[in-house]
């Protein structure tokens, strides 16, 4: 079977065909660093973390994109506000989402450009815009794209010049059309004359819109092959982003996917709801590996109802998902990060390969990873070594799609996949079980609950069974 992606564009699932074969160019909007990431920002991350490692398990090179915007009118105000620097602000909080990707196992994209890091080919962009006749210099240093010059403008979204609102609220009287916007705007008096470059049109900064065009075409192409983000930005902004490349003459994205956003309470997840709960605060109550299956094992076209019982369900299955993987290590040794990461899509069950390639329908991959835990646990109750051994191998393949093998990174602990401190603490924990083990065949109730009352009061929770002792960090 082959992979059939949503193409938001034509709203239509479309069978995937790359660009070259082999090969896919993804570009990905990413943060624009005024604050701290929160879980809304973060689950377009994770959506498309798992399409990357799906491609690649499918033997496909990827080149994955996901853009920094450190410029825009918000970074500017709210450093102003906070009596900071304005890059140093943005940089602050770049930083903060690059710990939120990594501590929710986001693998690092391709390449992660800067905005103010391409201001001589948004220049040279601008004037090719320009020079085909679809953009205009307005008073200042103002250049606007003319919406009108463009007959596909609006294709993406399928709305026409005549059904688009105006707002009402804007100053920028240099307009042609309030329809127009700003490729590239005049530096304002009260702003740092940091934040603003030279042009031919005069001092100022690069538009949010044509800061994508810039970086897309430099690092994937004039046309490549997905462009993905949330919902939300489907209008202004991605179908501006095709308006200035269609214009410019290139094809730009042949795919378009869109992840839909995360609701508390029924609510769409934003600041101005005041429910806005940031990552950090979320992994400090909640270890981070439950806020990626509560928030990553949803349909990414689907809302991400969160709440505490959200992550109580997630507990519960990670619980049963990572308790099978531990138990067959215990049995048959663990298998290596090489060997699971070979494991091909032909060699994974039919079932996974389907639900995968029917538009990434993650919901269905989990129940067959469910199915063959359940296998698994029938089999270390017979003592099927053989059979033990191979379910290991496949659930956590397919754990590792969706970026949820227990022995991977950063789940157990590093980039190595090896974990120094969980080793050393298991080393300490297995001698207290080991005398525990002997005071008990000795008889010696008293000393082997003391033991197991030392460990309860660090945290550690002693299971029993007839395969011996298993320890776990309590809730």
């Amino acid at each position: 079977m082959t992979l059939k992606i949503h193409d938001s564009a034509t709203h239509t699932t479309r069978e995937f065909e790359p660009l070259e074969p082999g090969k896919v160019g993804i570009y990905l909007c990413g943060a624009t660093v005024q604050g701290a990431p929160h879980i809304g920002h973060i689950r377009s991350a994770l959506a498309f973390d798992v399409l990357v490692r799906w491609l690649r398990r499918c033997g496909y090179e990827v080149t994955m994109v996901r853009n920094v915007t450190d410029i825009d009118d918000k970074i500017l105000n709210k450093s102003a506000e906070a009596g900071k620097p304005w890059w140093a602000w943005a940089y602050r909080f770049e930083n903060e989402f690059t710990a939120a990707y990594d501590a929710l196992g986001v693998l690092r994209p391709t390449y992660e450009p800067r905005a103010t890091g391409h201001v001589p080919e948004m220049i040279e962009l601008i004037k090719r815009i320009i020079d085909r006749g679809h953009a205009y210099v307005g008073e200042q240093a103002n250049v606007y794209f003319d919406v009108a010059s463009l007959p596909d403008y609006g294709s993406l979204t399928r709305q026409s010049l005549a059904d688009l609102n105006v707002d009402e609220n804007d100053s920028e009287p240099d307009k042609r059309s309030p329809h127009d916007f700003a490729l590239w705007k005049a530096a304002k008096p009260h702003e740092p004359l940091t934040a603003s470059w030279e042009t031919p049109w005069g001092r100022g900064r690069p538009g949010w819109h044509l800061e994508c065009s810039t970086m897309s075409g430099k690092y994937l192409g004039e046309s490549f092959d997905i462009h993905g983000g949330g919902i939300d930005l489907r209008f202004p902004h991605h179908e501006n982003e095709q308006a200035q490349s269609h214009a410019a003459g290139y094809g730009f994205a042949r795919y378009w996917m869109h992840n839909a956003w995360v609701t508390i309470d029924g609510e769409k997840m934003s600041k101005s709801l005041g429910n806005s709960l940031t990552v950090e605060n979320i992994v400090r109550e909640h270890p981070a590996v439950i806020v990626r299956l509560a928030l990553g094992t949803v349909h990414y076209r689907s809302t991400v109802a969160y709440s505490d019982r959200t992550l109580e369900e997630a507990t519960a299955v990670w619980e049963r998902l990572s308790g099978f993987v531990n138990r067959a290590v215990d049995t048959v040794g663990e298998i290596s990060l090489e060997d699971v990461a070979a494991v091909g899509p032909e060699e994974l069950p039919s079932e996974f390969v389907t639900a995968m390639d029917d538009d990434l329908n993650v919901s269905a991959a989990l129940a067959v990873i469910h199915e063959h835990v359940k296998r698994g646990n029938s089999a270390l109750a017979t003592k099927h070594t053989n059979e033990i051994h191979q379910e290991q191998l496949l659930v956590r393949a397919m754990l590792d799609v969706l970026g949820l093998d227990p022995y991977a990174a950063p789940w157990r602990g590093s980039d190595s996949g090896s974990n120094k401190l969980y080793d050393a603490l298991d080393s300490l924990v297995q001698g207290i079980l080991k005398d525990r083990a002997t005071a008990r065949a000795n008889k010696d109730w008293a000393t082997a609950d003391a033991l197991r009352d030392a460990l309860s009061n660090a945290g550690i929770v002693v299971e029993d069974s007839s395969e011996g002792a298993r320890w776990k960090i309590g809730d």
